[in-house]
């Protein structure tokens, strides 16, 4: 890999891709999408100046499946960043099955705290997919064009967006809410993995076009595996990517050296780069695949030594 030359050519194409596609302004509107214990809600930021193709990015807050907000500070900015640049910007609720009591009782032996994560990922990908749903059903409302929906999230939304596109390759009861044939335009997790037992992480059909971005010390999501006792992992994005290539299935993956879990907070940062590859792929450009890792990109926090128990704790 020649590094360098590939983060100079994806910052130089996607500073092409902001001068073209900026806007200013943008309002926002709350609306109720779900009835489950409470009504879960979404936020729309509709731009200014839409981007001709009138896309729509669907975007899933992080916190472990117990903390995090649609409308939180980093939820906000990145929305707001999102629709200066043209996007329709959809940050949603979902489920935070870890604060819900009854549920964690209910597996409170570590010998089920992987059927514990794995039935707070399946709830969070039931609501993005009623989410996605509601948008498609509203999209003239929305003006935007369903075909061109992009899926993001930070930590546990980021495995959301990308467990859900797997849940919609292989057909699983967790995606059934989706309109029949809808695919994702694209699919961008920031530090995401997939949950399932080894046997299952293949992909039964084609995923979307989707990019990894992952730090490579991250110990949260873990960038490799995370094994959950007894029958599931945690697989991230190094993982992931393995089993695509296996498939040779195109993606991009960018893996971040020096840091952990700090890539899950990066998109304001990295904005360019996720605006080249949603234009890469709205051109028409889904069969390539690059795999970089990119330095000094990131500057180190407590987040580089934290652990997945250490955040639970």
């Amino acid at each position: 890999m020649i590094q360098t030359a590939v983060c100079h050519l994806l910052t130089t194409a996607a500073a092409i891709v902001a001068l073209a596609s900026a806007a200013v302004g943008q309002q926002v509107k709350t609306y109720p999408y779900a009835q489950r214990d409470s009504t879960l809600m979404l936020d729309v930021y509709t731009p200014t100046t839409p981007r001709a193709d009138h896309a729509v990015v669907v975007s899933v807050f992080g916190g472990g499946f117990y903390a995090g907000a649609r409308n939180d500070q980093y939820q906000t900015r990145t929305s707001q960043m999102l629709a200066q640049r043209g996007f329709t910007v959809v940050s949603i609720d979902y489920r935070l099955s870890l604060r819900d009591t009854a549920v964690v009782k209910k597996h409170n032996k570590l010998t089920t705290f992987d059927d514990l994560f794995r039935h707070c990922v399946n709830l969070a990908v039931e609501d993005l997919s009623a989410a996605i749903a509601w948008v498609c059903a509203n999209a003239q409302t929305l003006d935007i064009d369903t075909s061109k929906i992009v899926l993001t999230g930070s930590s546990a939304g980021a495995i959301a967006v990308l467990q859900l596109d797997w849940c919609r390759c292989n057909n699983l009861p967790q995606t059934q809410a989706l309109p029949q044939g809808w695919k994702p335009m694209a699919v961008i997790p920031y530090a995401g993995g997939i949950v399932c037992r080894k046997s299952e992480l293949k992909y039964n059909t084609m995923p979307a076009p989707t990019m990894l971005l992952h730090g490579i010390k991250d110990k949260i999501v873990a960038y490799k595996q995370f094994g959950l006792p007894f029958n599931s992992k945690m697989y991230g994005s190094h993982r992931v990517s393995k089993q695509m290539k296996k498939q040779n299935i195109p993606h991009w993956i960018l893996r971040v050296e020096g840091v952990g879990h700090e890539v899950a907070s990066w998109l304001p940062e990295s904005i360019d780069i996720f605006c080249c590859f949603v234009n890469n792929v709205a051109n028409g450009n889904k069969n390539t695949t690059l795999d970089a890792t990119i330095s000094n990109a990131i500057k180190p926090t407590q987040w580089t030594s934290m652990n997945l128990f250490e955040l639970y704790k």
